[in-house]
């Protein structure tokens, strides 16, 4: 009879400086620095592993280094929440804290909750994302700046002022750069004029996300709905029926899908039908928004996976 062994599950604990590596069940550690030039090395201890998953935190950056090397080199890394992570912690009752601790840690994450993979964007999707995130910036500052003019003495208005025609002319520069290098990219034209047929979805909507979403298209509802945060969760105990809420995802992601949403209730044949049913069965209206969300997301998500274009008499 041939012997069962354990699929190897590897936890990352990150650091500025250093990566603390556990193997799980052999119980094998290291250290490495957390740098360029010690990557090569480290990918090939862990190819030899042959692990299941390799599961680390998200850092704020410090883990951006060693995910998309281990992603490019077709590794099953798993980049986690790490509020996720504590409350497993707490689930197993650790309360100790040391590098190699948060290490194990993470590898028994893997194993016993089995996260899904990490999906990194493209390198054009990434820069996508970066003019996104500037135009974002730059509209934050415009409102700021008009707000303050309510309320600013009149010897620095002329400065606002100012300030507030620099920022508009920047705000359009940027989107005709935005919406020409959507143009020039085969794979985000297509995919941008697919979601663009669906009411509700304008160029905003769909530049977030082909930019911040790679995985629309292939994933099935469920999971997608999870990663964005769509997915309400029960609170449920015995007899007592609690509020259902959603939590986690992409929040950047959210809030866009959210005004996509409301406009689809006003536009949107399919969408406006479901939301009329929802207020109907006694749904509150922030609620209605929710599940309309997530309905939109599951349409965008069926016509980028079949590659079919919007037809409102199939998806009601």
């Amino acid at each position: 009879m041939a012997e069962i062994t354990n699929p190897t599950h590897v936890g990352i604990d990150v650091s500025k400086d250093w990566l603390d590596i556990v193997a799980l069940p052999s119980g094998e550690t290291w250290r490495t620095e957390n740098t360029e030039s010690t990557m090569g090395v480290l990918i090939e201890q862990l190819e030899k592993l042959k692990p299941e998953r390799i599961v680390l935190e998200a850092t704020g950056g410090y883990e951006r280094l060693v995910t998309t090397k281990l992603y490019l080199a077709k590794l099953p890394v798993c980049r986690v929440n790490p509020k996720r992570v504590r409350y497993f912690a707490r689930s197993i009752g650790q309360l100790a804290k040391t590098d190699k601790l948060d290490a194990t840690l993470l590898a028994r994450f893997g194993e016993m909750v089995k996260p899904t993979l990490t999906q990194l964007p493209s390198e054009k999707e990434q820069v996508l994302s970066a003019l996104l995130t500037r135009r974002e910036q730059l509209s934050a500052m415009s409102v700021s700046e008009r707000n303050r003019l309510d309320t600013a003495p009149a010897k620095v208005r002329p400065s606002l002022n100012e300030h507030i025609v620099w920022l508009k002319k920047q705000l359009k520069q940027l989107n005709r750069e935005i919406d020409a290098f959507i143009d020039e990219t085969p794979e985000f034209k297509e995919k941008d004029e697919f979601l663009q047929e669906v009411e509700g979805v304008g160029k905003k909507t769909s530049a977030k996300l082909i930019a911040d979403v790679p995985e629309l298209g292939h994933c099935d509802r469920k999971q997608i709905a999870a990663l964005i945060g769509t997915a309400p969760y029960n609170h449920d105990s015995g007899y007592k029926k609690g509020q259902r809420a959603i939590s986690g995802g992409r929040p950047d992601v959210r809030s866009v899908l959210y005004m996509a949403a409301l406009t689809a209730t006003r536009c949107n044949p399919v969408i406006k039908e479901f939301y009329q049913r929802l207020l109907k069965a006694g749904k509150k209206k922030k609620v209605a928004i929710v599940a309309c969300m997530r309905k939109l997301l599951t349409i965008l998500n069926a016509i980028l996976r079949d590659r079919k274009h919007w037809n409102p008499a199939l998806a009601s």
